[in-house]
């Protein structure tokens, strides 16, 4: 890949704005067409300031798709207690890749492993912040 081809990409997640999307280093997989026919000659260095420049991207379009969830109501299942809050996640949500909801712990009656509806009330790049 090029510099052009990062600049490309990272116009084209400024237009798609995707809600959730993760993002990878190349590397080598034995056996694939692109590991046998084509030399990897990007520096780790630069594939790593790569990634994390769209990365940066992507942070910023979360950042914004989650300020417009304040004020929601969602569907929350909570997964576990971590520091001072109940850890959950939307209907929408993979547990470990997506975005969380945080609530605090002296919510009454929450208990892991069910749904409740949240009021979304504040928001971060990647975590939203419910009661």
């Amino acid at each position: 890949e090029t510099e052009e081809d990062i600049e490309e990409l990272k116009e084209f997640l400024k237009f798609a704005k995707f809600e959730r999307m993760g993002a990878f280093a190349y590397s080598n997989e034995d056996g694939t067409y692109a590991a046998e026919a084509y030399e990897d000659n990007v520096p780790e260095d630069v594939k790593q300031e790569r990634l994390n420049d769209i990365m940066a991207v992507q942070q910023t379009i979360s950042a914004e798709i989650n300020q417009k969830k304040i004020g929601q109501k969602l569907k929350v299942m909570i997964d576990r207690v971590e520091g001072e809050n109940f850890v959950g996640r939307t209907q929408f949500d993979s547990p470990e890749v997506d975005p969380e909801v945080l609530i605090p712990l002296d919510t009454k009656g929450v208990k892991i492993g069910q749904f409740y509806t949240a009021e979304i009330v504040d928001a971060t790049d990647f975590d939203l912040y419910g009661k």
